[in-house]
């Protein structure tokens, strides 16, 4: 939609018309799980983080100034709540580059019998969508959100001032020193940028470690976008080509959870009747 159905839509559904509220929730919805999945590195945090971030939405939708951009708005929603979330298995036991950089060199296992029966290969894969979530929880959380919005979104530096609040000048910095950090990580520790980490080597470790379950594959199980909507997300990690693989190949996923029923259910809640009450 461009800018004038999305403001036509936001006049409908401050109105009262739920089918326009639907419509505007289902315009980001995409693009707010991708980035709570990157942000908080768990899909189940990130289910839940999705839900309370489409409430917000939706209750101060009625704030929305029409001369906006509604994504930027959204986005900065999103962000705002996502840095300061601290209901997430990572915010309560945080990470650095350290501790997860020990846990590569050391953490093995030769526990074959795990193994029997079991695709390896599916396994590496599903372990390589969680690890690279994962590693990046390292990072602080604002460092963390202006990578991700950077490096997998792709949201120029002008709109990612407005997003961040702080100067186009100021956000290109904070991006070009967080991937450097994520470079130098990902050059000596992980196989796809060159590394000493091996993904298939970890499925044991992490089958023992309960970090991975081969009977409930959760990334296996999501649905990822079609190609052109995954061409307004893609990763640029450009002046570190050599090692951009490891997040280039990170695809982008439709809202696990039942977009229609969610919907259905804020839209039958008592938040929305803040909304109309406007």
């Amino acid at each position: 939609m461009d800018k004038k159905e999305i403001n036509m839509m936001i006049t409908k559904a401050t109105q009262g018309d739920n089918k326009a509220l639907e419509e505007l929730l289902i315009e980001v919805q995409d693009f707010v799980y991708n980035l709570s999945l990157r942000m908080l590195g768990t899909i189940a945090d990130c289910e839940d983080a999705t839900q309370d971030i489409l409430i917000k939405i939706m209750t101060n939708l009625s704030s929305f100034r029409k001369d906006s951009n509604y994504q930027t708005w959204v986005y900065r929603i999103a962000v705002n709540y996502l840095i300061d979330y601290r209901k997430s298995m990572f915010a309560m036991r945080p990470l650095n580059f350290d501790f997860y950089g020990n846990d590569i060199r050391y953490g093995h296992s030769d526990n074959e019998e795990l193994l029997l029966g079991l695709n390896q290969e599916q396994l590496a894969e599903e372990l390589k969508m969680s690890c690279t979530n994962v590693m990046l929880q390292c990072l602080d959380p604002e460092t963390r959100c202006i990578f991700i919005v950077g490096t997998m979104f792709k949201i120029d530096s002008k709109i990612a001032g407005e997003i961040f609040e702080i100067s186009p000048e100021n956000y290109r910095k904070k991006l070009s020193r967080a991937r450097s950090k994520m470079a130098k990580f990902l050059s000596e520790y992980c196989g796809l940028g060159g590394g000493m980490c091996s993904c298939i080597k970890r499925v044991s470790y992490a089958i023992e470690q309960h970090r991975l379950d081969p009977r409930n594959l959760e990334y296996s199980k999501l649905k990822q976008l079609d190609h052109e909507i995954l061409e307004n997300c893609k990763i640029d990690m450009e002046y570190i080509d050599e090692l951009s693989e490891s997040f280039m190949s990170l695809p982008n996923y439709k809202t696990s959870i039942e977009s229609k029923e969610i919907i259905k259910n804020l839209l039958n809640s008592k938040e929305i009747a803040q909304i109309k009450n406007y």
